[in-house]
C-alpha cells in the first residue's frame, strides 16, 4: 500500500493503492517498462497470467525460483509470444475459466521483428488475449542493437555512427489496425490517467487487443535515470508518440491527446543516442515525425482534452518548466 500523490489537497491521479507487481526485480533504474509493468497490473488485477518471450522483461522478472510479477508468468520463446498467449488461453477455456486475462508482454524484437509472425496469426484469428508491447527502440537486453522499432537518425550498436539508422520506425499502429482488431491502443506511463484507463478498457473486452506502450531505455537512449518521465512528456508533446485508441476494428480512431507541439529538437537533444545528429538531420526526423501526424489526424478524432472537458491553455509540468531541455553528452 502506498500514499496517492497529492496537489492542493487533491489526489494527483486516481491510481489504485493495491501493490501487484513487486519489489526485487532486476530493471535498471529508471526503467519505462518496470514502472509500465507496475502500472499496468494495477489496472488489470491480479486475475492475470503474463506470457513473456525473451526480452528485457524475462531478465526483470528474476531467475527461477524468484518472480516480482506478483501473478502467474510463463517464459516462452522469443517469436512466440502471440502463439503462447493463445494457447494459455485455450487451456484457461478448456478449464471454464473466462475471467482470466491473459497478457502477452514482449519488447520492440518480439513485436515488430521476431515475434510478427505469432502476432500477426493471433490477431487475424482475433485470440482473447491482450498483447503489450514496451517500446525502448533496439534490442536493448542484448546490447542496444537496431530493431524494426528505432527511430530514424538514432544511434545503436548495429548501425554507422553517422548518420545512425537510416530507415523510419515502423508504423506499428498502421500494421495492426489493418488487422480490424477490436481494440489498438497507445500509451505512455507519463500519463497516467490515460495509462490506466486503456488497460482497465482492454481488461474489459474480448478478443485481440492491443497496446503500444512508450519505455525509454536510459542506458540505450544514454539519458540519466531520472529522465523517463520527462521523456514522456517531450515524445507526446512533439508528437513523436501519439496518445491515441482505435476501436470496432478501426472504424473509430480518436487522439487522447492533442497539446499545442513542441520542436522534435527538443526532444531529439535530450538523449545522447541523438548527439551526433546535425541541423539538416533534424529536419528530416521533424519532416517525417509531422508527415505521419498529417497522415494520422486526418483519420482520427481531435480531442478538446485529455478528460474530455473544456478546453484550457495548456501548461508544461512543473518540473519541464523549471528544467527545460537538457542533454548527456
Amino acid at each position: 500500500m502506498h500514499r496517492k500523490p497529492r496537489l492542493q489537497g487533491r489526489p494527483l491521479w486516481n491510481v489504485p493503492s493495491d501493490e501487484i507487481y513487486g519489489q526485487g526485480h532486476l530493471a535498471c533504474p529508471g526503467c519505462g517498462a518496470a514502472i509500465s509493468m507496475r502500472l499496468a497490473l494495477k489496472a488489470l488485477g491480479r486475475r492475470t497470467i503474463i506470457v513473456l518471450p525473451a526480452c528485457c522483461f524475462s531478465v526483470i522478472d528474476g531467475p527461477f525460483p524468484c518472480s516480482a510479477a506478483g501473478v502467474p508468468v510463463l517464459h516462452c520463446a522469443f517469436e512466440t509470444a502471440g502463439a503462447s498467449a493463445a494457447g494459455v488461453r485455450a487451456a484457461l477455456a478448456a478449464r471454464g475459466d473466462d475471467e482470466t486475462l491473459v497478457m502477452a508482454w514482449a519488447g520492440d524484437g518480439g513485436t515488430y521483428d521476431i515475434g510478427f509472425q505469432a502476432l500477426s496469426a493471433a490477431a487475424e484469428r482475433n485470440e482473447d488475449i491482450l498483447f503489450v508491447c514496451y517500446d525502448n527502440e533496439a534490442y536493448m537486453n542484448t546490447g542496444i542493437q537496431r530493431s524494426g522499432a528505432t527511430p530514424m537518425s538514432a544511434w545503436t550498436a548495429t548501425t554507422p555512427a553517422y548518420p545512425g539508422k537510416a530507415e523510419p520506425k515502423k508504423d506499428l499502429a498502421a500494421i495492426m489496425i489493418a488487422h480490424r482488431i477490436p481494440y489498438f491502443a497507445t500509451a505512455c506511463p507519463t500519463y497516467v490517467d490515460d495509462f490506466l484507463m486503456k488497460f482497465r478498457k482492454a481488461r474489459a473486452m474480448r478478443g485481440f487487443r492491443m497496446i503500444h506502450v512508450f519505455s525509454p531505455c536510459a542506458p540505450g537512449w544514454q539519458v540519466a535515470e531520472a529522465e523517463t518521465i520527462a521523456l514522456g512528456h517531450l515524445a507526446v508533446r512533439a508528437r513523436v508518440f501519439p496518445l491515441l485508441e482505435a476501436e470496432e476494428g478501426g472504424r473509430v480512431r480518436r487522439l487522447n491527446v492533442d497539446p499545442p507541439p513542441l520542436p522534435v529538437a527538443d526532444y531529439l537533444r535530450r538523449q545522447g543516442r541523438f548527439k551526433h545528429l546535425k541541423d539538416g538531420d533534424v529536419k528530416a526526423v521533424q519532416a517525417e515525425v509531422d508527415r505521419r501526424w498529417e497522415e494520422l489526424t486526418a483519420r482520427c478524432e481531435r480531442p478538446a482534452r485529455l478528460d474530455g472537458r473544456a478546453p484550457r491553455k495548456w501548461r508544461l509540468p512543473s518540473f519541464e518548466r523549471l528544467q527545460g531541455p537538457r542533454r548527456l553528452v
